[in-house]
């Protein structure tokens, strides 16, 4: 069985950026979609490689974007990366895999002084039981997660730091999380 790629997340600023977007990955062979409903009653979704775009900016919404996306759709969705709802769309996201901020096509640069901020909830766990002297298994079952699970939120980690090695990201974890914002 051949395993098909991730479904893309994005989360855009504007109409104009969900457009482009939207118009680059219907070249690539997704079905772009309005709204976030999904009309097929089965769960996976993955195959019909639906693209579902739209405006994020009430709780309603913000659910029924990560519904979809948890489903297998991609998703591409307008909203301010800065008010409480947009946050929690990221972070509820991230917890499924990459999110792209903006019209790009790859995840935004992080600005290397709010890295940290960047970080899901259970990355941080993660990092400060890996800064305690924990083994990546051990911080696992601590934070009661799959070790493929840590692993991979360590490895999304590495990616935000830029580093290449976990031990480089646990230190620049904590050189950014003593830093003062």
């Amino acid at each position: 069985m051949t395993r098909q790629p991730d479904a893309p997340r994005h989360v855009v600023a504007s109409g104009a950026d969900a457009e482009s977007v939207v118009r680059r990955l219907a070249r690539e062979g997704w079905i772009p979609r309005e709204g976030f409903a999904l009309p097929d009653p089965s769960w996976d979704v993955t195959a019909a490689r639906l693209i579902l775009h739209g405006r994020v900016a009430d709780r309603e919404n913000l659910q029924l974007a990560v519904l979809a996306a948890a489903r297998g759709a991609g998703i591409v969705a307008v909203c301010d990366a800065d008010t409480p709802v947009g946050r929690a769309l990221i972070d509820d996201l991230s917890r499924l895999g990459a999110v792209h901020l903006g019209p790009g096509g790859q995840p935004a640069p992080a600005d290397p002084g709010d890295t940290v901020a960047e970080l899901v909830p259970e990355q941080r766990a993660l990092l400060d039981r890996l800064a305690a002297g924990d083994t990546i298994a051990a911080a696992a079952a601590a934070e009661f997660l799959s070790l493929r699970t840590a692993n991979r939120r360590i490895a999304e980690a590495r990616a935000l730091f830029g580093v290449r090695t976990t031990r480089e990201a646990v230190l620049a974890y904590l050189r950014q999380r003593r830093t003062p914002g």
